[in-house]
Parts: C-alpha cells; sequence; structure tokens
C-alpha cells in the first residue's frame, strides 16, 4: 500500500533526486490540480517504478490544469516546477548554444548521470541546465574545472537527454573528423606555407565527416532552415542557417573539416569534387525526420579562403500548397485563378531573390498539370523535381540557354510552358512566339513592382504591340516575416490612420487589429515565426493595353481595374494582425501611382 507524504514534509525537500509522488502533491498544494488527478495518478503508478524521469511520467499522466483546462505536457512542468523552487527555466535553443565547447565543461557519462548539460558560456560564468534542481553535489566538483562560478538553470528533462546525445556525439565528429585532417592544407587567397607540413587531404568518406553532414541536414530540417552557408573563414569556417528570411550563425569548424563535408556533400550531389575554381551546381534528394522527401539545391563559389557552399531547402509541401496558405487574399486569388485558366498568353510573376516566385509557380502548375495537359520547363537550374512536369535544365556550356530550350519545346507538343527567366530580348521573342501560337506561358523576371515588368520588356526592345498581344497578366510578390501566434501583443499605437497614411491613397475596410512582436521560446525571442507573401496583380485588360507606353497612365489603369499595391497588401496584412508596419516598409516599395 502506498503512503501519501504529507505536504509539509514535501515542501521540505531541498535534496537527493526528485520523486513523482513529490511532485504530485506540490501540483495539488499550488492549486494545479485536484485530489481525484491525484488519486488517478498514484493508482496509475502504482504497479511499477520507472527509469523515466519524474517530470516525464508525469507529463504523460494526462494531468490538467484545473484554471484553463490545459493539457500540463513536460514543457509545462518544467516551467511550474522553475517557479516552485525559484530557478530560472530556460527552453534550450541548439542555435544559441556553442556545440563544441560542452565537451570542454563535462563528459557525455558525467552528463547523463547528472541529468544536465553545458548551455551557455560567459566570460564570467558557465550555465548548465539540469532537471534535478535539488542534486546539486557536483557543481563545486565542475566549478573547480572550468574556474568560473556554474549558474544552474531548470530545463525539459527530454530536451537535456534529446540535445545531450547529439552535442556530445557532433562535438566527437567534429574532432575526429579535424584530428583525421590536422596535418592537411586548405588553399586560400592567403596560403601560409608551412615547412614539413603534409599536404593530406582529409577525406571526404571520413566517418567524421559524414556524422557531420548528416547531423547538419537533420539539425537544418529541424529548425526550418531554409538556407544552409558553409562559408570559409580564415581561422575558423562558420555554419549558417535561413531561418524565416534572417541567417543565424550555427556552428564554427576548423577549416580542414569545413572542406572535407564540402566535398563529401559534392560527391553526394554528383558534382566535380576535384574542380574548386569555378562556380558549380549540384542537387540532392533526401529525406527529413517526418520521412518526407525533401529536395536541395546545392551552389559553390570560390572565395578567399576556400569553397563557399550554399545548399537550399525545398520544403517538400510547397508544391501542393493551395493559395490562401501562399497568403493570396481573396481578391487577388480569384483574380489569379482566372488568368491561369485563360488557353494561351503570357503570365509573369516578379520580384526579387528570394521573394517566393519558384513556390507560386510551382504551387500553380502543380494543379494545372492533369493528364489532359502537357507541362512542360525550362530552368536554371530545375530547382525542384516534380513528376507532373516534362522539366529540363539549361546548359550553357553547351550553348543551350533559355531562348534554344524555348525554341526546342516549341516541338514537344506542350500546352503550358514554364521558363525560369527572361533575361534577354532572343528569350522575351521566343516567349511571345509561344503564346502568339496558342500556348501558356509562365516565367519571373526582377523588378520592383508588377508595372515595372512592362517597362523592363520593352527597355529589352520588346515592341509595345507584341506586349499588347501576349502578356495577359503580372504578379509581383514579396514574403515578410509574420508575428509569432505564441507571444504576440495588441499595438494600440497602430490605427486606422496611422495605416491609411502609410497606404495614401486607400482607406483599409474591415476591422484593425495590429499587433507588436514580443519574443518567446518558441519564436528564440525574435517575435516571429514564419513568412507569408504579398501580392500585387496586374490584370492586362484593353484599359491596360492602351496605356502600355504612359508608366503613370498605366499604373492609374491598373489601380481603378482592381490592381492592389504590394504595400497595400502589406497594411491588410498588419491590420489582420499578421505582420508589421516595419516588415512592411522594409520589404515592400512606396506606391508611386
Amino acid at each position: 500500500m502506498t503512503t501519501k507524504p504529507k505536504p509539509a514534509a514535501a515542501a521540505a525537500k531541498t535534496e537527493g533526486r526528485l520523486e513523482w509522488r513529490i511532485l504530485l502533491h506540490w501540483l495539488l498544494e499550488d492549486g494545479l490540480i485536484d485530489d481525484a488527478q491525484v488519486q488517478r495518478t498514484e493508482q496509475r503508478f502504482a504497479a511499477g517504478d520507472s527509469s523515466l524521469h519524474p517530470l516525464v511520467r508525469l507529463g504523460h499522466a494526462n494531468l490538467v490544469r484545473l484554471a484553463t483546462g490545459k493539457p500540463m505536457d513536460v514543457d509545462a512542468l518544467s516551467e511550474w516546477l522553475a517557479v516552485r523552487v525559484k530557478m530560472p527555466y530556460l527552453r534550450i535553443d541548439p542555435l544559441k548554444v556553442d556545440v563544441g565547447r560542452v565537451g570542454d565543461v563535462m563528459s557525455i557519462g558525467y552528463a547523463e548521470a547528472k541529468r544536465c548539460l553545458p548551455v551557455q558560456f560567459g566570460v564570467n560564468d558557465v550555465t548548465i541546465a539540469t532537471s534535478e534542481p535539488f542534486d546539486t553535489g557536483w557543481v563545486a566538483q565542475i566549478e573547480s574545472h572550468v574556474r568560473k562560478p556554474i549558474k544552474l538553470v531548470i530545463a525539459n528533462p527530454l530536451d537535456i537527454a534529446r540535445y545531450t546525445t547529439e552535442f556530445f556525439t557532433l562535438a566527437r565528429s567534429v574532432r575526429q573528423a579535424a584530428k583525421a585532417g590536422e596535418q592537411s592544407q586548405v588553399a586560400s587567397f592567403e596560403q601560409l606555407v608551412e615547412l614539413g607540413r603534409s599536404t593530406k587531404q582529409l577525406d571526404a568518406n571520413d566517418q567524421g565527416v559524414v556524422q557531420v553532414v548528416d547531423w547538419l541536414w537533420q539539425y537544418a530540417f529541424d529548425q526550418r532552415a531554409s538556407d544552409i552557408h558553409l562559408e570559409p573563414r580564415r581561422e575558423m569556417g562558420v555554419i549558417r542557417f535561413r531561418i524565416d528570411g534572417v541567417l543565424h550563425t550555427v556552428y564554427q569548424l576548423p577549416p580542414t573539416v569545413m572542406a572535407a563535408m564540402t566535398s563529401r556533400i559534392k560527391l553526394l550531389g554528383r558534382m566535380d569534387v576535384v574542380e574548386k575554381r569555378r562556380p558549380l551546381d549540384g542537387r540532392i534528394k533526401t529525406r527529413n525526420p517526418g520521412g518526407d522527401e525533401v529536395e536541395m539545391r546545392l551552389s559553390t563559389l570560390p572565395t578567399a579562403f576556400g569553397e563557399k557552399m550554399v545548399m537550399r531547402i525545398f520544403d517538400p509541401e510547397t508544391a501542393v500548397k493551395d493559395l490562401s496558405s501562399l497568403g493570396f487574399g481573396q481578391h487577388d486569388s480569384d483574380r489569379w485563378e482566372s488568368l491561369v485558366k485563360q488557353p494561351h498568353g503570357i503570365i509573369l510573376v516578379t520580384g526579387p531573390t528570394g521573394s517566393g516566385k519558384t513556390t507560386t509557380l510551382y504551387s500553380t502548375l502543380k494543379r494545372l498539370a492533369t493528364d489532359e495537359v502537357n507541362v512542360t520547363t525550362i530552368e536554371d537550374p530545375i530547382e525542384m523535381i516534380e513528376p507532373a512536369f516534362n522539366q529540363t535544365q539549361v546548359q550553357n556550356v553547351l550553348d543551350f540557354g533559355f531562348a534554344e530550350g524555348l525554341r526546342a519545346l516549341m516541338r514537344q507538343d506542350p500546352d503550358i510552358i514554364m521558363v525560369g527567366e527572361i533575361r534577354d530580348l532572343e528569350t522575351a521573342e521566343m516567349a511571345i512566339q509561344a503564346a502568339l501560337t496558342g500556348h501558356l506561358v509562365f516565367s519571373t523576371l526582377h523588378t520592383n513592382d508588377s508595372v515595372s515588368a512592362i517597362t523592363r520588356l520593352l527597355d529589352l526592345g520588346v515592341p509595345s504591340y507584341l506586349l499588347s498581344a501576349t502578356v495577359i497578366g503580372v504578379l509581383a510578390q514579396r514574403l515578410v516575416r509574420t508575428l509569432c501566434p505564441h507571444c504576440k501583443q495588441p499595438d494600440p499605437t497602430i490605427t486606422r490612420e496611422s495605416l491609411n497614411d502609410l497606404v495614401r491613397h486607400w482607406r483599409l475596410g474591415g476591422g484593425v487589429k495590429p499587433y507588436k512582436p514580443v519574443g518567446c521560446l518558441e519564436c528564440r525571442n525574435t517575435g516571429f515565426r514564419g513568412r507569408a507573401g504579398l501580392y500585387e496583380l496586374l490584370t492586362v485588360s484593353e484599359g491596360v493595353k492602351a496605356a502600355l507606353n504612359d508608366l503613370p497612365a498605366l499604373r492609374r489603369q491598373a489601380v481603378q481595374e482592381g490592381l492592389r499595391p504590394l504595400r497595400l497588401a502589406g497594411a491588410m496584412k498588419v491590420a489582420e494582425g499578421v505582420t508589421t508596419v516595419e516588415e512592411i516598409l522594409r520589404s515592400t516599395p512606396a506606391w508611386e501611382g
């Protein structure tokens, strides 16, 4: 028969490992659960003991917070415990941990035995996350070892266990790789010649290198990264992830290890491992932790200190997103759908690099690619492999560019053609020829807004009468960071009047519910999580065709026929509480009409 400890006895505990019974009665004392939940949990756990941490056991016990009715998971219980024992709580952010230094503080065996993990390495102290706030007998020993004071914080025991394995395994792999390549030299712009040093290069198939590359990809998928940068520097190579449009430094590596990682990735991407003097492109298909296939596009560039590599990660769900999930409002969604159902003509998507043009085109083409039509693309390079399309890649070394590719595609009985980019007059003329002969052509341009795409084509030398006959629509777009739903708060400083001032000639309808970023554990204290699209759609009507050679008149006519500028689309997102004014001003051009 189980004997219940009295609350007073439970409250007196100040040393040793945590026990689930004591935690359960603390929850009862604090009014978070009731007697019925205590009795049910005690009956459930009475059958035997468990090696699981007490917080983990209670997190799986379906406890419900009385005040809110929300389940108390391990995160919630860990945060509550920190308040109860008057210690700081920390959600471990792997991007903010110098993984290479964890082994300098303690061994993996020590960390696992004490259920702790070094997470911050300051000039004057070291912060260690623990899930055992009363088991502190080891602190003095570690302080003596690192010769700095130790600050303890409470963290989720599941996070501690997971990252202990990941961090120490990674650090060990890097050490192994660095040791294997410690006698190697990396060719750089400022090569230092050291006599008596071997020039043996670290093998790309070395087990340490293989493990580091595998970790890199899984880590990037976990962190929702869109790009991975491997950047060689003079002393240490740097790994950075782009998350929600912002780069974060993740890890630093010895130059020899980074060079070996680059070689390993080039090998897997079927690139020329020996060639390091010119830029190269490649691609890799792998799987994320959820088992979904992920495409990665590889690009190398020679720099002063070696090859820089960028890997662009394409979301496996990109090609099946609907317009609402891309960020289209109902107004532009309806107009876009009517455009892409046209039997022939040219539809252009414009915007800077990284503005989501590829996502919009692929998701649109995916829905159009039925068994009844032939969808063919010519790209440089092919962004994602899509079985529903017939995809061709530009081969400049073989004199096979966009214009030559389009000329060849015209003989392939296409219904819908996608040209990666219109860069010159020859490609523009071939796209126009395709549209004139009854094909629907999609392509991209780099312009600030939709109206500027018309002037860009005119500047290339395309006659206005051909534009009038073929171009049926232009979509300009941007990506803006969206506010974190977990921590955003109402912003009373943003009013309907201030938003109307932002968009000048327009007036917002509907309610205005602006929010401001705050920052929390879920968004790494940035206040933002994820991105959404802003769209400006120009449909080329008879009125627009009549004003093609007069830019101000073209803008006025476009607005009269329903065009909503990017900045207006952004202001509407602010009014809906999706993003902020600062994001809109940073991302969108001012309307010049």
